[in-house]
C-alpha cells in the first residue's frame, strides 16, 4: 500500500459549513490542500496549497493544528494518506485555482449526497456535525 503524505485546511463558516474542493477529474470533495514537497513541514504546505488552490494567503501563525489523520485516499487506488488538518478563519472570497475543479460550502450533518473523500465521511464530518 502506498501512503502518501498532506496537508490540509478547514475553514468553517458561520452556519458551520465546511469549504471542501474538488480538483479536476475527480468526483470526491475534500479539503483543500495538497501533498508535501520532500522536506517541507505540513504547515508550511497548508499555506502553499491553500494559496496556490484557493488564492488565500496564510501564514502559519493563522493556523492551529486541528486533527491528523491515516485513512484510505479519495482518488488513488490501494493509497493511505496520512493527513494534518489545521483550521483558521477565511477572511476573503476563495477562487477556485491551479487543479481545482470546483469549492462547495457542505454542511458536515447533511452534505446532500456530494460525494467526499473517506476522511470527511469516516473521521472529520462525523465530529463536526455533533460540534
Amino acid at each position: 500500500m502506498d501512503v502518501l503524505t498532506v496537508a490540509a485546511v478547514c475553514f468553517r463558516d458561520e452556519a458551520g459549513r465546511v469549504l471542501t474542493v474538488r480538483k479536476r477529474g475527480t468526483d470526491a470533495f475534500m479539503l483543500p490542500g495538497g501533498k508535501l514537497e520532500p522536506g517541507e513541514a505540513p504547515i508550511d504546505c497548508a499555506v502553499r496549497e491553500i494559496d496556490e488552490e484557493l488564492g488565500v494567503r496564510l501564514t502559519t501563525a493563522d493556523l492551529t493544528h486541528l486533527v491528523s489523520w491515516r485513512g484510505p485516499a479519495a482518488n488513488e487506488a490501494n493509497t493511505d494518506i496520512e493527513s494534518t488538518v489545521f483550521a483558521t478563519a477565511l477572511r476573503v472570497e476563495p477562487r477556485a485555482a491551479a487543479e481545482i475543479a470546483e469549492a462547495r460550502w457542505l454542511d458536515p450533518a447533511d452534505h446532500g449526497g456530494v460525494t467526499i473523500a473517506p476522511m470527511l465521511a469516516q473521521y472529520l464530518f462525523p465530529r463536526l456535525a455533533g460540534a
